[in-house]
């Protein structure tokens, strides 16, 4: 028996990355998947494969966007009377705003506050009702720059700075309900995410600035979250150099803001393409 079989699983941004590679790991830990994104074919190409494979699980898709309160609503209440309740809710809906805090306007930053906190918030409020009654786990995607911010992502890294005060708080307040709540912190992943402008639109053809080699496959990244969710652990830090990055933070804080100036690290720009 696989570990979450017919255990009713909903992921947030699963058309792409870390979302798209927990759909394929969920399934194939037998669990029925409630998918949720923006690009609606995406999902129907995803949900497709994962049936031919999976032809006995359950699978529902949903072209939703978390920053809009009644769709979401509507795509968590109609899958729970399809499949009933949830047993495990991944938040993993992002993007990044890239740039200078004086080149950002209040715009940008309210964008990235929309999606990145406010739609965690929104899966959180609706889909924690229904975890209670199967004490579920609910696991929220955050990033390494919620502990460490670097010049050119203040709108991002503040957003995944107040994912990690929204987690430990959540823990503390689910825990008498028997909900267990996992931080998960990526470091690089493969992904789409830094070909993502600051409106959130895809670009196709910009370049990912992370050499490949410093990146996780996303496979490997999902196989490591789902078991830190299966395990119901606090935190998980995902990838060798973010383990290493949090804990460097955690013990010598002044350190990695002494390295950030020497080396004149710098966050990636917008992709332009």
């Amino acid at each position: 028996m696989t570990l979450f079989s017919k255990k009713n699983v909903l992921i947030t941004g699963a058309s792409s990355g870390i979302g798209e590679a927990l759909a394929y790991e969920f399934a194939a830990l037998g669990a029925n998947l409630i998918l949720l994104a923006r690009r609606g074919e995406r999902l129907d190409l995803i949900k497709d494969q994962i049936n031919r494979k999976y032809p006995d699980q359950k699978i529902i898709a949903y072209r939703v966007d978390v920053c809009l309160d009644k769709p979401l609503k509507q795509a968590i209440e109609e899958s729970i009377e399809v499949l009933g309740p949830l047993d495990v809710v991944v938040a993993n809906a992002g993007f990044s705003v890239a740039g200078n805090v004086l080149d950002l306007s209040l715009e940008d930053y309210r964008r990235q506050f929309e999606t990145n906190l406010f739609g965690v918030l929104r899966t959180v409020k609706e889909s924690v009702p229904s975890l209670k009654t199967t004490q579920g786990r609910l696991a929220v995607v955050g990033s390494v720059n919620g502990y460490v911010a670097l010049p050119g992502i203040s709108a991002y890294a503040m957003s995944k700075f107040s994912i990690r005060a929204l987690c430990d708080s959540l823990h503390h307040e689910l825990l008498p309900l028997g909900i267990s709540v996992t931080h998960i912190v990526p470091g690089f992943v493969v992904s789409e995410i830094r070909r993502v402008n600051n409106r959130g639109e895809l670009r196709d053809l910009a370049q990912d600035p992370i050499p490949l080699w410093l990146q996780m496959e996303a496979s490997v990244a999902a196989r490591k979250i789902a078991k830190a969710i299966y395990q119901r652990q606090r935190e998980r830090v995902v990838t060798g150099h973010g383990w290493w990055i949090v804990r460097l933070y955690r013990l010598f804080p002044g350190l990695i803001f002494l390295l950030v100036r020497a080396f004149k690290i710098k966050a990636r720009s917008e992709p332009s393409l």
